[in-house]
Formats: structure tokens, C-alpha cells, sequence
């Protein structure tokens, strides 16, 4: 089987919240050339420091702007905010392949993240970090000094600061212990929510794990009680695979295996099952029972199917119809080459 963290955890983000003195918090703002402003200032700081690209959200098409939240780049609600901007900037070139995101007039004037693969917060919270150093140079935040950072939401007083990471936990869903899990997870501080974050639901077996609240803790206090809480999940969702082995062992490798078979085969495909499949998938290689050494191209895979990236991809308004002709053909190409695995010991390839 693959290593436990790199089969359970899929992305670590580290936000900053963080407000400008003198200004009505966003859903105060008087009008949008008060928000504007705010935008202005925050891109004129930005541009100094990285080449963010500049998203208005009454501007930009609605696959741009889903694909982008797609990405966890951006929230819904920003997406349904007129007032709302986003700056975006890639590390292409540098390892691990991080993207930053400053959120503009969301629930506070800026929401500054850093989002990488796998598990490392304090890497994350380091280069999210830097950012917001430079950006305090020339932006005035609401700082108090018995409060910390001044935000929209109580919860998110004192340092700002909410660490999440985004974990695949199919074993903890398929034995019900999703919810005892919330509760004690609850009661350490911290929340699981869905793939989405508050409000969403789990997809594909995705969720959240990320600190409730802010004030009264430092950030590596943050940071610490966050992984700690993470590999506590990770060690439960091994255990929690381990009892699906010891199960129907034989059901649940044809489901995995079936899963590979449809999708090599498809011939029109919509995403809700295309998802569904894809996490079988996931789910087999997690256990052994398919010839898979990583997980990271599936999970870019998965989110290159969303309906969203679809369109952006082939540069053309499909038709739903269409949309799941396309995906069908990516999925021949795609999964054609995995096989059964052995278990024999043999060295397995990326397909």
C-alpha cells in the first residue's frame, strides 16, 4: 500500500485574515468605488512583491471564476460578492508547486494563502508569512494590542491565522466514524468541514481539518496543534482501511477494479460519476489493489474533469452533453494503462 500521509492528506493551506484601518469592514462598504479602492491599494502592495494576476468578480466568466474556486484559490462567497477581487500567483517553478491568493472584500479586506501538495504547514505558514510582512509595510491593518488583528468574524481575532489541511479519508467514511470523528476533533478546537470548507458537504470522500479559533494562540501553537491533529486522523483512517480489508475483502477490490474498468471504457461520462469512480480509484491504489504509486496526478486529474475546467481547457463552450463526451476521452486516455496490481512485491509505476 502507499504511504499512509501521501494517500491521506492532499493539500495544506495557511490563511491570514487581515482588515485595513479606516475602512468599514466589506459587508459595510458604502459603495464600490470605496471598494475599488481597497483593491487598488491592496494590488499597487501586492505587485511589488510577486506577479499576481487581478481577478474583479463581476468581470471575469462564471467557469473562470468556479475554476478558480474550483482550485480552493477563492471562496463561494467571494464568488457571489460584487464588490469582490482576487490576485493569484503560481510558483511554477519552484518545488513544492505552491499558488498564492490574496481574497479581496470577502469576509475581511484581505484573506492572504499559500495552498501546496502533501503535508507541511510550517513551509506553508512560512511563505504566506513573508508575503503579509511586506504587505504590513506599505497597508495600514487594523491591529489592536489586547486583540491581535481586527476581523470580521470574533473567531478569527488575535493572529489571523487558520491552518487547514485537505484530507481523503474513504476508510473513517465507509466504517461511520466520520462523525465521532467531528465531535472529538471539536472538542480539541478544531473543525472538519467538506471539501469546500463551512457550509459544504464531503466530496469524494474529501474533507477540512483546520483550527477553530485564532485568539489566544500564538501561530506556531496553531500550527503545531493542527498537525498533531492531522496525524492523529491519518493513524485513524489506517486503521480504519485496515478494517475494510479484513472485511469484504474480495467486494471491495471488484468495486475498485471495476471502477478502472468503466473509466478506461466510457464512452460519455458526467463528473458526479466520473467523482465517484475516481475515488474507488483512489481508494484502490490506497489499499494495494491497483498498480498506482502516486496519488498527486489523480488528484490533479479529478480536478481537471470538473465541468469548470473543461470549458477553460478546450477554449470552447461545451454543452453538458459534451462536456461528458470529453471528460469520457480523457478517461480512456487516462486510465487505460492501470492494472491490477499483484501484490508481489514489484516496483509500481506512476500509470
Amino acid at each position: 500500500m502507499i504511504n499512509n500521509i501521501e494517500s491521506t492528506v492532499v493539500s495544506t493551506r495557511v490563511r491570514l485574515a487581515r482588515n485595513l484601518a479606516g475602512y468599514p469592514f466589506p459587508n459595510r462598504l458604502e459603495s464600490e468605488a470605496q471598494a475599488r479602492e481597497i483593491v487598488r491599494m491592496v494590488q499597487g502592495a501586492a505587485s511589488r512583491l510577486r506577479s499576481f494576476n487581478l481577478y474583479y468578480m463581476n468581470e471575469i466568466s462564471e467557469e473562470v471564476a468556479q475554476a478558480i474556486c474550483d482550485d480552493h484559490l477563492i471562496s463561494t462567497d467571494l464568488v457571489a460578492s460584487s464588490f469582490g477581487a482576487a490576485l493569484i500567483d503560481e510558483e511554477e517553478a519552484e518545488e513544492p508547486h505552491g499558488k498564492f491568493s490574496i481574497m479581496v472584500n470577502e469576509e475581511d479586506h484581505l484573506r492572504e494563502q499559500y495552498i501546496l501538495r502533501g503535508l507541511n504547514l510550517p513551509l506553508a505558514y512560512k511563505k504566506i508569512s513573508a508575503v503579509d510582512d511586506e504587505l504590513s509595510r506599505s497597508l495600514p491593518f487594523a491591529f489592536d494590542g489586547q486583540l491581535g488583528y481586527l476581523t470580521a468574524c470574533p473567531t478569527n481575532l488575535g493572529t489571523g491565522l487558520r491552518a487547514s489541511v485537505m484530507l481523503f479519508l474513504p476508510g473513517l467514511t465507509r466504517t461511520d466514524k466520520i462523525e465521532p470523528l467531528v465531535a472529538a476533533v471539536a472538542e480539541k478546537g478544531h473543525t472538519v468541514r467538506g471539501v469546500y470548507g463551512e457550509g459544504s458537504a464531503a466530496e469524494g470522500y474529501m474533507y477540512q481539518v483546520s483550527n477553530e479559533v485564532t485568539i489566544g494562540y500564538s501561530e506556531e501553537q496553531i500550527l503545531e496543534d493542527v498537525q498533531g491533529a492531522v496525524l492523529e486522523i491519518v493513524r485513524l483512517e489506517s486503521q480504519a482501511r485496515k478494517a475494510l480489508r479484513a472485511g469484504d475483502t474480495i467486494g471491495l477490490k471488484d468495486e475498485c477494479c471495476r471502477a478502472v474498468g468503466i473509466l478506461s471504457h466510457c464512452e460519455r461520462i458526467s463528473y458526479a460519476e466520473f467523482l465517484q469512480l475516481a475515488s474507488s480509484v483512489k481508494l484502490g491504489a490506497a489499499l494495494g489493489f491497483l498498480d498506482i504509486s502516486e496519488f498527486s496526478w489523480l488528484d490533479d486529474f479529478i480536478s481537471s474533469m470538473r465541468p469548470a475546467n473543461l470549458s477553460l481547457f478546450t477554449d470552447v463552450e461545451l454543452t453538458p452533453a459534451e462536456r461528458d463526451v470529453y471528460r469520457a476521452r480523457e478517461c480512456r486516455n487516462t486510465f487505460a494503462g492501470v492494472r491490477r496490481s499483484e501484490e508481489s512485491g514489484k516496483k509500481r509505476s506512476k500509470i
